[in-house]
């Protein structure tokens, strides 16, 4: 693996949690579209706005952190996405405006009415954003965005069939994932039993929908785009694409067994396998006659990128880790005071019983950022990069607060 090559790979999988979170917080705003009118959607609507409240604003941390990592890590290749997709890009920063601006309106509306037509300028906002991002997606895959500054058409780049079908798969998979969690939460919290079968039936059908989607996509790509065609249907990239096949069988399985947790995880692993696929398939171009290797920035940005990433990772996780667990368990506002809360360096060092995490993660930090920065060989550059992924793993577990350990025993 070359250094070059690393942080695509963190771009890669902070779309991919982008995808799965914030494309559930989406879904859930297509749902509450397809809720139904007056009372008979409230259940859905107002199951739908308090299962996001903790986390549809963390969740966009992902979408920053996939922005600024491909700036300052494929600048020239960034200059050409957001020059040419500038349309699709403004129309999906419109929407996550407007949504979250919705959202927040919905706690102060006075009455029925308004509360309504907060709810419904929401609920297009939920579907329009995943729609524009999916296209900005589509058109990389297709390679409709020449390198240089607005060297593509303004608009044709990104309406040709194959961006216009992801942003559709992308509106699909959000309201797929977001079915299935949101029936899991139901569940969870001891919603009636009306509200889980409804959601339940509409996992059901937006799984289905979602996979005929995608294998009317490989149609639409073999006339449009083919050379992705076949090169998604070879290799490694066709083993993505069996395992997201797999995966959402899977899925729909559990959903009608009622086992929405796990379901919860094939989901994502559908998801994520669908992204992984197409990376896989558009290696190692990134751009229509540009490389990664060649849109990379120099060595020493790249080294001071992978270790930053590395080190925010570090304070990022933890900090997720305690929002989701709070939510998933139910706790979030029966937690411990914050006086009982606070946690010093030495107690949270302490995590790892006898201090060996820490000096171990500590001893990876150090091995990594050496290898990376004094060697230049491919080889050497491999062993630094785990050495950092080992770095982050262990430091996570060194300085994870005791009070995570707390709630689990709770």
């Amino acid at each position: 693996m070359h250094l070059y090559a690393v942080p695509l790979i963190f771009v890669l999988v902070g779309l991919v949690l982008y995808a799965v979170l914030a494309g559930a917080d989406f879904g859930a705003g297509f749902w509450q579209l397809l809720a139904g009118p007056g009372e008979r959607g409230a259940p859905i609507r107002d199951h739908a706005h308090e299962a996001m409240a903790p986390v549809w604003e963390a969740n966009h941390v992902w979408l920053i952190f996939v922005l600024t990592v491909t700036w300052t890590a494929y600048p020239s290749a960034f200059g050409a996405i957001a020059s040419t997709l500038c349309v699709p890009l403004f129309v999906a920063a419109l929407g996550i405006v407007m949504r979250g601006a919705a959202y927040a309106l919905r706690a102060g509306a006075s009455s029925v009415r308004e509360q309504d037509r907060v709810d419904l300028v929401f609920a297009l906002s939920s579907v329009l954003t995943p729609f524009a991002l999916g296209t900005v997606v589509g058109a990389i895959a297709a390679r409709s965005v020449p390198v240089g500054n607005a060297a593509g058409g303004l608009f044709s780049s990104w309406t040709g069939a194959t961006p216009l079908l992801v942003g559709v798969l992308a509106v699909a998979n959000s309201a797929y994932v977001a079915a299935v969690f949101l029936a899991a939460d139901a569940h969870r919290t001891g919603r009636p039993r009306e509200l889980q079968e409804a959601l339940r039936t509409r996992a059901l059908i937006a799984g289905v929908l979602a996979g005929a989607v995608a294998l009317a996509g490989l149609l639409v790509i073999h006339a449009d785009v083919h050379f992705l065609y076949a090169r998604l249907l070879h290799g490694a990239a066709l083993a993505a694409v069996i395992v997201s096949a797999l995966a959402g069988l899977l899925t729909l399985g559990l959903v009608a067994a009622r086992r929405f947790e796990p379901a919860r995880y094939s989901a994502g692993l559908a998801v994520a396998a669908v992204i992984a696929g197409w990376a896989l398939a558009q290696k190692p171009v990134l751009l229509k006659g540009l490389t990664v290797q060649q849109a990379a920035a120099p060595h020493d940005t790249l080294v001071l990128v992978v270790v930053a990433v590395l080190a925010g990772g570090l304070l990022l996780f933890p900090s997720l880790a305690l929002l989701f667990r709070l939510v998933l368990g139910g706790r979030l506002d029966h937690g411990p005071s914050p006086a009982a809360a606070v946690t010093s360096p030495t107690q949270l060092l302490s995590a790892s019983g006898t201090g060996l995490l820490a000096r171990v993660a500590g001893a990876l930090l150090l091995t990594g950022f050496a290898t990376l920065t004094v060697a230049e060989a491919s080889w050497a550059h491999a062993i630094g990069i785990c050495a950092l992924l080992g770095f982050m793993v262990a430091g996570f577990f060194a300085i994870v607060p005791a009070q995570l350990a707390e709630i689990e025993r709770e």
